[in-house]
């Protein structure tokens, strides 16, 4: 009795289909890649190029360094004192939430956390002028009656708040949503077993924490810490807003003079200037954009080896 065979299915060609699908993808994404180097190319060599002039003109470099030296410092200042204040918040925040907090309260204070970062910065600049810098006046009449002898309370104080320590308390607001969603997703990835065996061998919940949950993401700690020096570097409007600027170069952070920022200074100045002052202004802007490319490469590097460590156990 003859046995009637299936009739054969015809293959279709589907490595070669996903093949050149891939190969499609590939040059896609490559072509994104090269969209950005080029237009970071563009930017650099149009800073390079238009600011070029103030290096040749009367003053030189050494007169453009002193113009541009109390920006920086007042940028990197600021700077400094929004991850003083938002980084070990952020850590806090990150632990909380992904540690402490059921889910239940977790999910609801994490979104809330989150819409910080969809607050416009002009918005937040207008709130710490107007309210939060009015309000920390009696700390800077304190600070500055008690604690003097410390060059960064030295005093006068400001008798309106908007003092470096006002716009570095601004700044750390902004990035704090920044940095808390990198941590949180970080210590999410602490590994459960090394968690659990900690706990098992009768570590306390903290003790777990300091000997795994922060060494696992001390790599991404830092790299979030960076992507907040970022933003906090190039954040114009609220440190314009909130910042009374008088030019030189101090540490006194509850003063009424204060060094501006590179960001700030560019944003109201440029509307005013031409010729030379122009170029000055987009000189300026070269040095931030270095700056910030700079901090943005040691994150990278930061991240890489972490994770070449991660890997290797």
């Amino acid at each position: 009795m003859a046995v009637a065979t299936p009739p054969q299915s015809k293959t279709l060609p589907i490595g070669r289909t996903r093949h050149r699908g891939d190969t499609i993808f590939s040059w896609i994404a490559r072509a994104a890649g090269l969209v950005i180097v080029i237009v970071l190319a563009g930017v650099a060599l149009f800073l390079i190029f238009e600011g070029a002039p103030v290096l040749t003109a009367e003053s030189g470099v050494s007169g453009f360094l002193s113009y541009v030296w109390p920006l920086l410092f007042g940028t990197l200042l600021s700077s400094a004192i929004a991850l003083i204040v938002a980084t070990p918040l952020a850590i806090g925040i990150a632990l909380f939430v992904t540690q402490y907090a059921p889910p239940k309260v977790a999910a609801p204070f994490g979104y809330l956390v989150d819409l910080l970062a969809a607050v416009p910065s002009v918005v937040i600049g207008l709130w710490g002028a107007n309210y939060l810098g009015k309000h920390l006046v009696p700390v800077y009449q304190w600070l500055g009656a008690h604690l003097s002898w410390i060059p960064l309370f030295a005093g006068p104080s400001s008798a309106t708040g908007r003092t470096m320590m006002t716009a570095g308390l601004v700044l750390a607001i902004m990035i704090l949503p920044i940095v808390t969603a990198l941590c949180r997703e970080v210590f999410r990835q602490a590994p459960r077993l090394q968690k659990e065996a900690a706990l098992a061998l009768g570590a306390t919940r903290w003790e777990m924490l300091r000997s795994v949950v922060l060494p696992f993401g001390r790599s991404g700690i830092i790299s979030a810490t960076l992507l907040g020096l970022g933003r906090a570097l190039g954040e114009t409007m609220a440190v314009a807003l909130v910042l009374s600027t008088s030019g030189g170069v101090t540490f006194n952070l509850i003063g009424s003079a204060n060094p501006s920022t590179v960001a700030a200074n560019v944003a109201l100045k440029f509307p005013e200037s031409t010729g030379i002052d122009v170029n000055r202004l987009i000189a300026t802007g070269l040095v931030l954009f270095v700056i910030t490319f700079l901090v943005n490469v040691v994150g990278r590097v930061v991240v890489r080896r972490g994770g070449e460590v991660g890997a290797g156990g």
